[in-house]
């Protein structure tokens, strides 16, 4: 599958679709609905639409829902895959994946709840080959939510496996 670059006469947005071409998350784990503001190979901002029906509320809390700690940094680093997807050539969702090697410095300072429209701001602290080091920010309005530091490394389909099938990450 080749996927489009982004669109400049669209801003330097990301549809849905255009996600989903560069990483291979699906519901419910696909955890960004749009990226904005893309500067390849530098930064981007995803936007994530918080919902009331998304599955993580029935438990995370009855009567009190918040967004998880660990899906918001998910949403990092999705948005992060996608950014650096979109800027490579020759790679997307059929070709390649990206996995977590570290996560830093995670903070959550504000809770995120249904309705609330999340700015997840990447930037790349640096490269090394396939190994990419982003700061993400997460926030609402101008309240900054969470943040951490992550470390990605992007991996041709099929070379993440580890001696018994599953994924390495």
């Amino acid at each position: 599958m080749t996927k489009p670059k982004t669109d400049d006469k669209n801003n330097g947005t990301i549809d849905i679709a255009g996600i989903m071409a560069r990483i291979p998350h699906r519901y419910p784990m696909l955890l960004i609905d749009r990226i904005i503001d893309v500067v390849p190979g530098e930064s981007c901002t995803g936007i994530k639409n918080v919902s009331a029906n998304e599955p993580c509320f029935q438990g995370h809390f009855p009567g009190h829902p918040i967004m998880p700690g660990v899906l918001i940094i998910e949403a990092m680093a999705q948005t992060s895959a996608t950014l650096v997807v979109d800027s490579l050539n020759n790679v997307g969702s059929d070709s390649h994946i990206v996995y977590f090697m570290t996560i830093e410095s995670a903070r959550f300072r504000k809770p995120v709840v249904p309705g609330d429209q999340l700015h997840i701001k990447v930037t790349k602290d640096r490269q090394r080959g396939n190994v990419w080091k982003f700061k993400g920010e997460a926030y609402v309005g101008d309240s900054l939510c969470a943040e951490a530091i992550y470390t990605a490394m992007l991996v041709p389909n099929g070379e993440g496996k580890d001696r018994a099938g599953s994924a390495a990450e």
